[in-house]
């Protein structure tokens, strides 16, 4: 009998994709026979904000740079803190039924101590000690951090990266999920994650930077692999990018004046009373930068604000957010992909989804889910230099408009 060559997964945002990205994916390729799936966030992500590009080019962006498949992590996952994001992608890869292991880039380059402190965080004695530490009035973060130098000692350090973090919270997924998946990990190497300047003497910007040089209207054109830089340039030459939520403020502001406490406290990642403090902030607020100044503080990070305030806009409401993705919806591939996927008819537990028009054979959670997506396409539409149409989500798949995103080949 023959083995099935091994199949690698990565999870993403490429936003864009650079060269530390390419530099991971060449790692992942190197011994995976069977091909590289990659779950890419869609048109948002984590930080509360669009993405630089439509989904659709950076999927492309993906195959030209050694990715064989990519599927898109549906948005209540992709705009979420770092433990549904990570379940959410992880879910995906499990789904497909064939993949063998998960890379990741992380600062640490363990993968046997990251998996340690992922066993600890979801312990009884972990739980226990950070409840302890609550009673006294401890802030979440800090009773966190300190339960887990106790159970772990040096190795809890390594919970202060921000790659090393999501690379615990993948390990997390896996055991909570039972996945027959392998973590591996491969060391970043290059900036660090949301770094400002370039690290002495690398090319590999993170990237941050690379979209505030786009933002500045300067050169990015030495930080991006060469593969993927035809597609950015002309998805900014047709104005397409980079999407920005500035455009959205004063529709995002007055979406926000109009919810009442109780709205907001349904908001995903909402605890502790904080749509108390948002409410208020909304009140004396009159641009974004002033309302996430007014909102942050110790135990509120910038990001989570602006999460939630991002899903505000695009009505995502913890009540109706799925626990897990409700299809694989395919975004690109190529011909060692299309193999994949004759492989996933048989070993995949969701449904796979390749054109808009599936969805309408699906069921009802698949198709509130697509719908969101839509929804918020839409919104995302208007992020951008030049506005695009409402239903993109239903026409500009890049096999069915070869116009927009050009030959994948």
């Amino acid at each position: 009998m023959t083995e099935k060559p091994l199949i690698s997964g990565i999870v993403a945002e490429f936003n864009p994709l650079h060269l530390g990205h390419r530099y991971l994916i060449e790692q992942a390729k190197q011994s995976s026979p069977g091909g590289l799936a990659i779950v890419m966030s869609g048109n948002f992500v984590q930080r509360g904000e669009p993405a630089a590009f439509y989904k659709w080019p950076r999927a492309l962006a993906a195959l030209r740079c050694g990715a064989d498949l990519v599927l898109e992590l549906p948005v209540s996952f992709s705009v979420a803190g770092a433990e549904r994001f990570a379940f959410g992608a992880v879910s995906v890869l499990n789904a497909l039924g064939c993949v063998d292991r998960l890379v990741f880039g992380s600062e640490s380059g363990d993968v046997k101590t990251l998996f340690l402190i992922a066993e600890t965080l979801l312990s009884p004695e972990f739980e226990t000690a950070v409840k302890n530490r609550l009673a006294f009035g401890v802030p979440f973060a800090a009773a966190r951090q300190a339960a887990a130098q106790e159970l772990l000692g040096a190795p809890a350090a390594l919970l202060e990266e921000p790659n090393n973090i999501l690379g615990i919270e993948y390990c997390k997924a896996l055991l909570r999920t039972h996945s027959s998946m392998r973590p591996q990990t491969v060391r970043r190497i290059g900036s660090p994650h949301d770094a400002q300047s370039l690290a002495p003497q690398t090319r590999i910007a993170s990237a941050s930077q690379i979209r505030q040089r786009m933002l500045q209207n300067e050169s990015f054109a030495s930080y991006v692999p060469e593969e993927a830089l035809p597609i950015f340039q002309r998805e900014l030459l047709a104005g397409r990018a980079p999407a920005s939520l500035s455009s959205l403020e004063t529709a995002i502001l007055a979406r926000l004046r109009s919810m009442s406490r109780e709205e907001l406290s349904q908001l995903p990642d909402i605890s502790e009373g904080l749509e108390n403090r948002i409410y208020s902030s909304i009140r004396t607020s009159a641009s974004l930068e002033q309302l996430f100044f007014s909102i942050k503080s110790k135990r509120y990070s910038h990001a989570r604000i602006r999460r939630i305030l991002l899903s505000a806009f695009l009505g995502l409401n913890q009540r109706e957010l799925p626990e897990t993705p409700a299809y694989l919806r395919i975004l690109a591939f190529n011909e060692t992909g299309r193999e994949m996927l004759r492989v996933m008819r048989h070993t995949a537990c969701l449904p796979i989804v390749t054109n808009a028009g599936d969805f309408a054979q699906l069921g009802s959670d698949a198709k509130a889910m697509f719908e969101t997506e839509c929804r918020t396409t839409d919104l995302y539409s208007l992020c951008t230099p030049e506005k695009g149409p409402c239903g993109l989500e239903m026409t500009c798949a890049y096999w069915e408009r070869k116009d927009f995103f050009g030959n994948s080949n």
